[in-house]
């Protein structure tokens, strides 16, 4: 969680003493952020004159304020109607020019050559590096194309050290630097990520950073090589982050073997350049389990206290000079100089998007001080968010920004941004700290419910010990290291206990919880629930709040009822990964795939599912060992220890270290709740534990499910067409209204035989977006067609939710949310 939590003599106060005679200015806030907040919900854009005929009631109005008329009593209405429809129609706009900016579909896939500048530093991964490009030119055989200004790109080959005595990911080497200019052989595709309940909107991201296609390097022994064509100096301020950023790893871990160092040495780097992707998965855990994730990268916070600091030195500077005080009062030297050197540190930083917000929040106070005026903090609350929402529209989609801005109203409406709130001394200022975390942890406990389904119980202690460290001893460290390296190694020691310490409270009993994420509109009303009871007022009257924040915490999603179940096909790329559920129990089938050495479906996708939806499984059933269906098992097992398994991974040492794995063998059965499973496939004549047969693929287990009303699901694997008609001789109850279908739609497999056995109104695969294998095969998408079978793909759909009440009817992620920067075939 990211949000900023500032002690009061640092934050500017601005008090209520005047109140503006018109409240125009506070209506056309209102209006920005209401324009651009339904903009953000439009299923798909509308043609640009759709936008120029909504922006007309707010031109007309400004023609009207201009003419010099004045409304009556409901003028703050049309003020604020024309900023919604103003705010509406621009963002409407930016998104048709950036949605211009996307890669055509024609020129996915294709050998592209492209000449472009590497446009941020690039991110070395377990395989790799991850390049962001700014593209210059670019042919296709030969002849021009046009594609987007920026693309993001993997290049897997010849970039990094290789180690063979070491697991870990070797930092990048000199080869690449931002800045440089190099001519590369390319192939795109449009943007496209994972779709699944909660899930992390990965279209979204790309979308808000301008990247319009991501692909890969063609570097092979076939294809034309890769040339670097120039140093530059574009890109000046990414050619030094990514210098620091070396320097930092260079001084504190120049053994890529010693992984401790290498963690601890990415958290500094994280610090000083905000490089989050330096800080390992790890360590991410950890911060999360005990709430302090939002201080270890450059946030709000960080920019604020620089912004602070920098407006007292440049305020004593100034003092010193007679001349310059005549010239220009010290203190709003002060301020200009604080916000200009914040906005240095925000662009070194990487110009994120809570470094951009925090900026224009700043940049709105400092313009208000400067003019004179002194608002009430609503007012200046909801100015600060409107310059937001009109500077970044898409900001107001991410749990950054609402945990920001409802941390600040938390502390404003609590009354603790005031001058004399609390006494002076150590004393004094201990208790407003202590106050002022328990206010913000109170308002943001159901924020931080809402979008990630987790409340740290140990967060509080975690952030009393943890902001004044990293913020007046950490971060000074890292930053004063750019000028003098040795103080580096002490910023290392400084996070080094800061860690022993914050593992010692994840160590708690529940040091972390996890809820089922509740519906938006149980959040917001926890939300408020949470800021009626920081208010100043008689406890009798504070504790009205409390029925309002108590349905966020006590949230359970509901549940198929007696005799039913459903099925939800994660969409988690080329693997299989399906949640069967019936009332009170819970199976896993398969895991989906490793994507890298550190990440998988497990981690990134089953994971945060589960914790979603308030799952507690009851069995793991891992169809084979191929890594496509058990990448994600490790993780998944770690989160759900208590889960049983169940599998065909004989011989497979790897997969041994889960725990007890039990085969599975055709026969098997068990209900639950009424609901029936049964295994019809391998035979129990399968090769002995020990063993590992040519194909693992031959051993799939196929599970059948069949609810008390007749239902029936078939999931079938990676069996193939041998194991499909060994099947159908063995006369098998096939018959299924939803067929998970075999090895992905693989050729090898959907036999017309088998296919008319199990005669399923729905075919779900589970492949790819682009898959290299060609899932779903042509011949087989034919078969299916001609038979009348319906056919829901993962990389079409998201995650697909078949319940067996309703066995016709598949609902898709996408959908059921669809949203105009998503991406559409």
């Amino acid at each position: 969680m990211e949000h900023s939590v500032v002690p009061p003599h640092q934050v500017p106060v601005l008090e209520a003493a005047t109140v503006p005679r018109a409240w125009h200015g506070t209506a056309l806030c209102a209006g920005v952020v209401v324009g651009v907040l339904v903009q953000l919900q439009q299923p798909q854009l509308g043609a640009a004159p759709v936008y120029l005929a909504v922006a007309l009631p707010g031109l007309l109005w400004c023609m009207v304020q201009l003419a010099g008329r004045r409304g009556g009593r409901a003028s703050w209405f049309w003020a604020l109607l024309a900023a919604a429809s103003l705010a509406f129609a621009a963002t409407g706009l930016r998104a048709l020019q950036q949605q211009a900016q996307q890669l055509g579909a024609d020129l996915q896939g294709k050998d592209l050559r492209i000449v472009g500048t590497l446009a941020a530093m690039p991110q070395p991964t377990s395989n790799g590096v991850r390049l962001r490009v700014a593209v210059e030119s670019a042919t296709f055989n030969g002849q021009p194309v046009r594609l987007p200004a920026r693309v993001d790109l993997g290049w897997y080959h010849g970039v990094l050290q290789e180690s063979a005595d070491s697991a870990q990911p070797q930092r990048l080497s000199g080869d690449l630097r931002a800045g440089e200019r190099w001519a590369l052989t390319v192939r795109l595709k449009q943007p496209h990520g994972a779709r699944n309940p909660q899930g992390f909107d990965y279209e979204l991201w790309l979308w808000e950073q301008g990247v319009g296609a991501t692909g890969y390097v063609r570097a092979g022994p076939r294809d034309e090589v890769p040339q670097r064509l120039a140093h530059t100096w574009r890109h000046p301020v990414e050619r030094v982050r990514q210098a620091v950023r070396d320097a930092i790893f260079d001084y504190l871990a120049p053994d890529a073997t010693d992984a401790q160092q290498q963690r601890l040495a990415g958290v500094v780097a994280a610090l000083v350049t905000g490089d989050q992707r330096a800080i390992e998965r790890s360590e991410w855990d950890l911060f999360r389990t005990t709430g302090v994730s939002h201080l270890m990268s450059i946030s709000g916070l960080h920019i604020t206290l620089f912004a602070w600091l920098a407006a007292a030195a440049v305020g004593a500077a100034w003092r010193r000079s007679q001349r310059l005080c005549l010239a220009w009062p010290a203190p709003s030297a002060a301020l200009v100089g604080g916000l200009l050197l914040a906005g240095l540190y925000a662009l070194f930083s990487g110009w994120g998007v809570p470094a951009q917000r925090t900026v224009a929040m700043l940049a709105t106070v400092v313009l208000l001080r400067l003019s004179g005026r002194r608002w009430p903090w609503p007012q200046v609350w909801l100015l600060a968010c409107a310059v937001v929402a009109l500077a970044d529209p898409w900001a107001l989609l991410q749990p950054g920004f609402w945990l920001s801005f409802v941390a600040v109203t938390a502390l404003f409406a609590s009354n603790l941004i005031a001058f004399g709130a609390y006494s002076t001394g150590v004393k004094g200022h201990f208790v407003a700290m202590l106050r002022q975390q328990a206010v913000v942890t109170l308002v943001l406990t159901p924020l931080g419910l809402l979008f990630f389904g987790q409340v740290s119980l140990v967060g509080m202690v975690a952030n009393l010990l943890a902001i004044p460290w990293v913020t007046l001893v950490v971060t000074p460290l890292a930053l004063a290291g750019v000028l003098w390296a040795p103080l580096w190694q002490a910023a290392l020691w400084a996070v080094q206990g800061l860690v022993a310490v914050l593992q010692w409270l994840a160590a708690w009993p529940a040091a972390s919880l996890w809820l089922p994420v509740a519906p938006w509109g149980v959040g917001v009303a926890a939300v408020l629930g949470g800021l009626w009871m920081v208010l100043r007022l008689p406890w009798a009257l504070r504790l009205l709040g409390l029925p309002l924040l108590l349905p966020v915490l006590l949230w359970q999603p509901a549940r198929p009822l007696e005799g039913q179940f459903d099925l939800l096909a994660a969409d988690v790329g080329q693997g299989n990964a399906v949640l069967l559920r019936t009332a009170t129990h819970s199976l896993l089938y398969d895991t989906g795939p490793r994507y890298s050495l550190d990440s998988d479906a497990g981690d990134r996708v089953l994971v945060p599912l589960l914790r979603a939806q308030g799952e507690r499984l009851d069995l793991i059933m891992l169809s084979h060992r191929d890594s496509d269906h058990t990448g994600g098992a490790a993780a998944v097992r770690a989160q759900q220890p208590q889960t049983r398994l169940v599998g065909s991974v004989a011989g497979d040492a790897a997969l041994q270290v889960l725990g007890e794995i039990s085969p599975c063998v055709a026969g098997q059965q068990w209900t639950w709740d009424g609901v029936q499973f049964e295994l019809l496939h391998p035979p129990a004549a399968s090769p002995p534990e020990g063993t590992r047969p040519a194909r693992s693929n031959a051993l799939s287990c196929v599970l059948r499910v069949r609810s008390a009303g007749g239902a029936v699901a078939l999931l079938a694997g990676d069996i193939e067409a041998a194991q499909e008609q060994l099947l159908v001789a063995q006369a098998a109850p096939l018959q299924a209204d939803v067929l998970l279908l075999p090895h992905h739609g693989s050729k090898t497999s959907s036999s017309p035989a088998f296919l008319d056995a199990v005669q399923p109104r729905t075919a779900l695969v589970q492949a790819a977006y682009r898959s290299r294998f060609g899932h779903p095969a042509p011949e087989v998408l034919a078969r299916l067609q001609a038979r009348g079978i319906a056919v829901v793909e993962s990389a079409r759909c998201g995650a697909a939710l078949w319940a067996s009440r309703q066995p016709a009817e598949v609902r898709c992620e996408r959908q059921e949310r669809p949203r105009y920067w998503q991406h559409r075939w």
